[in-house]
């Protein structure tokens, strides 16, 4: 049987053209929308690939911020298309986002702390990092968490509030470090020939930075041996390598040139009491006769 269409528009065809004209402007919107969207991804990505300092992950977050932004704007002007009043919705979830604040507090600190974290770039994704007890690499960062690896493999998730409230080491950051190799020699020896030791494991280490020049200097004056003391600059990928192998390297420089390791050693004197009738603590024996 067929419809009959025409009564249907000759009542209703004011409704009919409004609702048309809704649906194809909700549609225009929703495509306005996802072309925005995707536009200011590839901005962002350009802006991570090309000369800005941005990191990825403040790209990845902007990203997925920029598109709930759109998309919660894109619902709010589809439903005022239709005529539905979003006054009244928008009070309701502002009341709502002010109770659910109230109890994600705490979620929301970390979320604070992680902006702040970002927009100040203490640290980056791939660099080494200490605060408070922990240390490793930053392996991801988000609104939430920083995940971090430590040397030894481990697995560690810190919320950003416990990272900001703290003060923060970045390893990384300059892409150099200075290192100390230190050793104690014995009074009896020569001090001048600890220092040339010194000075050619220095040359002889093509792995340290010219700029700034290694530094030989009598550390300090210890209980049992003079502390002398080498420090120089090394690139961070290679400061461990270095450090190792100069470790090992010291001491068999130290004694092909005849020095000595000394062991720490204290000298007692015990005096003993001569004196007659005289009582020392603990003794209590009867005094000696005249």
């Amino acid at each position: 049987m067929a419809i009959n269409f025409l009564p249907l528009w000759e009542n209703h065809s004011g409704i009919i053209l409004g609702l048309v004209r809704n649906i194809v402007v909700s549609l225009i919107i929703v495509a306005a929308g996802t072309i925005t969207t995707r536009i200011t991804g590839k901005l962002l990505k350009k802006a991570t690939a090309g000369g800005l300092l941005i990191d990825e992950t403040v790209t990845r977050i902007l990203r997925r911020t920029v598109r709930y932004g759109i998309f919660v704007i894109c619902v709010i002007m589809i439903l005022n298309t239709f005529g539905i009043n979003t006054t009244s919705l928008l009070a309701v979830l502002g009341a709502a986002g002010v109770a659910v604040g109230l109890a994600l507090k705490d979620t929301l600190g970390n979320i604070a702390a992680g902006i702040i974290l970002l927009i100040l770039g203490s640290y980056r994704r791939g660099e080494y990092i200490e605060f408070d007890a922990y240390s490793g690499t930053v392996k991801d960062m988000n609104l939430f968490t920083t995940t971090l690896e430590t040397p030894d493999g481990l697995f560690i998730s810190a919320p950003n509030s416990s990272i900001w409230g703290t003060p923060l080491k970045n390893y990384s950051r300059y892409g150099k470090r200075r290192m100390e190799l230190s050793v104690g020699i014995s009074y009896s020896d020569s001090i001048d020939t600890a220092f040339r030791v010194m000075r050619d494991i220095a040359g002889a280490e093509t792995r340290f930075l010219k700029d700034p020049a290694p530094q030989v200097l009598l550390q300090s004056l210890g209980d049992s041996s003079v502390n002398i003391a080498l420090r120089a600059w090394a690139s961070t990928d290679v400061y461990w390598d270095i450090y190792w192998d100069q470790i090992k390297n010291l001491k068999l420089k130290i004694e092909e040139a005849g020095l000595h390791i000394p062991f720490p050693q204290r000298d007692m004197h015990i005096i003993a009491d001569q004196g007659k009738g005289i009582k020392t603590p603990g003794n209590n024996a009867p005094d000696a006769p005249a």
